[in-house]
């Protein structure tokens, strides 16, 4: 009885302490948001102002929350697959910070569904710095080009991994292996809650720090298509048009917040859709 009573009480106070966060977060992207838009404060208080702030209160604490409850299943490494299946290039995912693979467990099953069956999503430690874990891609990409024997990969990366991807194809020369990439909430232009991150990785991407702006200071490759797909109601990614790339397809979603990106039914058919768009 006491273990049950134990464990109802740990549920209770990561339930309030998830809900908090995301309170949190979204009061200071209400706040960022407001000072540029000053006429955004009257809406706020009507009763459809209130419902909609509700909502992505509500929505982005349960999908924070089912990603903390699938993350002992994301321990284990990735299984490559062992055949080419199809005609569609196989996939490789990228989570954000401070999460693991698991919290791409539903977008995968969405990519299978849509033909893209051959895709894997694999862990990127949040203690690690960012060229480390472009290393860790490129022999992912290797790996994946030589057992499935294709030219060429898509990257999917959300938030912090979107980074990762870009700065291998962008800063690492991995162009010539990867057939395009798509962002979900990246922040391509740092975030103005990057000092309160808990990792070294993510302080640096304060807007206009020197770190944001040597990444964005190399050309994007013309031949490798770019999506940037992100939400208005971003709560991480603050002001959420820092989550824009230059020179990428912007594709801007609402009605979701950060996590909720990689859930929303409108967020993944965006996805699939850009993954192809102007496929042969």
């Amino acid at each position: 009885m006491m273990i049950l009573y134990v464990l109802f009480l740990l549920i209770k106070i990561t339930v309030y302490a998830v809900f908090l966060a995301v309170l949190l977060s979204y009061t200071v992207a209400w706040y960022e948001r407001a000072n540029t838009r000053p006429d955004l404060i009257g809406r706020r208080f009507t009763s459809r102002g209130l419902c909609i702030a509700i909502w992505l209160l509500v929505q982005e604490t349960a999908c924070l929350l089912v990603t903390i409850l699938l993350r002992p299943f994301g321990w284990s490494p990735a299984r490559l697959p062992s055949a080419k299946q199809g005609h569609r290039p196989p996939v490789i995912l990228l989570h954000g910070l401070f999460q693991n693979r698991s919290c791409l467990f539903w977008l995968q099953h969405r990519l299978r569904s849509a033909g893209y069956r051959q895709n894997i999503s694999i862990n990127t430690p949040p203690w690690r710095d960012l060229e480390t874990l472009t290393e860790l891609l490129a022999k992912k990409v290797d790996e994946l080009r030589i057992r499935l024997k294709v030219d060429k990969v898509i990257l999917v990366g959300h938030s912090m991994g979107g980074m990762i991807a870009r700065n291998y194809v962008q800063n690492r020369g991995g162009a010539v292996n990867v057939e395009r990439v798509v962002t979900l909430g990246s922040p391509h232009h740092g975030s103005k809650l990057a000092p309160f991150a808990l990792s070294p990785m993510g302080k640096t991407l304060l807007p206009g720090s020197e770190f944001i702006r040597r990444f964005n200071s190399a050309a994007w490759p013309q031949a490798t298509p770019l999506f940037s797909i992100y939400t208005r109601y971003d709560n991480i990614v603050v002001p959420a048009e820092l989550a824009r790339m230059d020179g990428a397809k912007a594709i801007e979603l609402d009605g979701m917040g950060h996590t909720a990106l990689l859930f929303h039914p409108r967020s993944l058919q965006a996805l699939i859709e850009a993954l192809g768009e102007g496929s042969a």
